[in-house]
């Protein structure tokens, strides 16, 4: 499974790891993706995203129907 927010679309950033000595190693910034399922009124079903913890105040922000459509919008199956 991808590390990618179906909500926000937020994907891993890279940068370095720096140790004592100052020694720069390749590291990648995972964003916290949690798989949540949801009751959907429009659709009368529930879906299982993965979304974000961000994309999780979104959502309680804009509402399930808002995000769904826009999902559906963009093509992705849900």
């Amino acid at each position: 499974m991808s590390a990618v927010c179906q909500v926000l679309g937020t994907q891993p950033g890279f940068g370095h790891s720096i140790s004592h000595s100052h020694v720069r190693t390749k590291r990648r910034f995972n964003p916290n993706i949690q798989k949540k399922r949801f009751w959907v009124p429009s659709l009368g079903r529930t879906v299982t995203l993965r979304v974000s913890t961000r994309g999780l105040k979104t959502i309680d922000k804009l509402g399930i129907d808002v995000i769904a459509a826009r999902i559906l919008a963009r093509g992705e199956k849900i």
